[in-house]
């Protein structure tokens, strides 16, 4: 590998959850945020790695940039990459504990 292996690990920051990821997971598809230099095989590497899956594919997106407003200050929130792991048919992610 060309990378180094804990950095690689590093560049899964935390899952995602909106209200298309949730539905997602019912396909076996788990989103994340990941440094914007990730590339796919950093990413898949990554999330094997961590999780102890196997990754079918890997889609990114570069999420952009958006202004907010407090009072009258202007700022940018902070740009991030998604990722969107699709996992073998027999593999899962817990990402909620049962209690």
């Amino acid at each position: 590998m060309s990378f180094d292996q804990k950095a690689s690990i590093d560049l899964v920051k935390y899952p995602l959850f909106t209200e298309k990821t949730i539905k997602l997971i019912e396909q076996n598809q788990y989103s994340f945020a990941v440094d914007a230099n990730a590339n796919k095989t950093a990413v898949k590497f990554a999330i094997e790695k961590l999780f102890e899956v196997r990754v079918i594919a890997v889609n990114t997106s570069l999420q952009p940039r958006k202004e907010r407003r407090v009072g009258k200050f202007i700022g940018k929130k902070s740009q991030y990459k998604r990722a969107i792991v699709t996992l073998a048919p027999e593999d899962s992610i817990t990402l909620f504990e049962d209690v």
